[in-house]
């Protein structure tokens, strides 16, 4: 079951950098040669990224807990990914993705997909400066989030500066081992859900 959520995470990673990609130059952000953003090399596109998404988890409460999953580049451009170690329940899915989607339109983040599935749902939005980011729940209330910048100058990229607030056991793959009082409840809670 790890193969295919980790093959189905990698997929819609790739769909979502090669969305992009070919919109490099098309909007957001004032653009310099090559449709890269003006003064911004790959260092600071991701730590633009980690802001995102710091920003993000701070708007959710509880706190959860989460981890700093990998980082790749491309020509052009930076991922970051996140990796939450708190277990979101199944009645606290909706809760969870509506707090974020009500934190990125706040941002102005243009909302480009709700997915709503009871295995898999996702949000994926754009910021008014051309990057995309989304977090996808997958096997057992386990989220990911991930921030692709737009096409920016090449550099080179160091790991995240920011200590994670999550445990994981040395060497492996991140799997959730943290339950909430609240997020991994049982219990449904009343309130919004993402939109469509």
């Amino acid at each position: 079951m790890r193969r295919i959520t980790w093959t189905l995470r990698l997929a819609c990673a790739m769909a979502l950098a090669g969305a992009l990609l070919a919109g490099c130059g098309s909007s957001g952000g004032a653009k310099g040669r090559g449709g890269a953003l003006a003064g911004m090399d790959m260092q600071g596109a991701a730590e633009r990224a980690d802001g995102m998404f710091y920003a993000t988890v701070g708007a959710i409460k509880p706190e959860i807990e989460w981890v700093h999953d990998a980082t790749t580049t491309g020509s052009c451009d930076v991922t970051r990914y996140w990796t939450v170690m708190t277990v979101v329940s199944e009645q606290r899915r909706g809760s969870f993705l509506g707090v974020i989607e009500r934190f990125w339109k706040a941002k102005d983040y243009r909302i480009g997909m709700v997915n709503p599935s009871k295995e898999m749902p996702e949000i994926i939005a754009t910021s008014p400066d051309g990057f995309g980011i989304s977090v996808l729940i997958g096997y057992k209330g386990q989220a990911f989030f991930e921030v692709t910048s737009p096409c920016v100058d090449k550099s080179e990229v160091a790991e995240p500066a920011k200590a994670a607030n999550g445990r994981m056991y040395e060497g492996e793959k991140p799997l959730p081992n943290v339950h909430s009082d609240f997020w991994s409840a049982e219990s449904p809670v009343p309130g919004p859900t993402p939109s469509s």
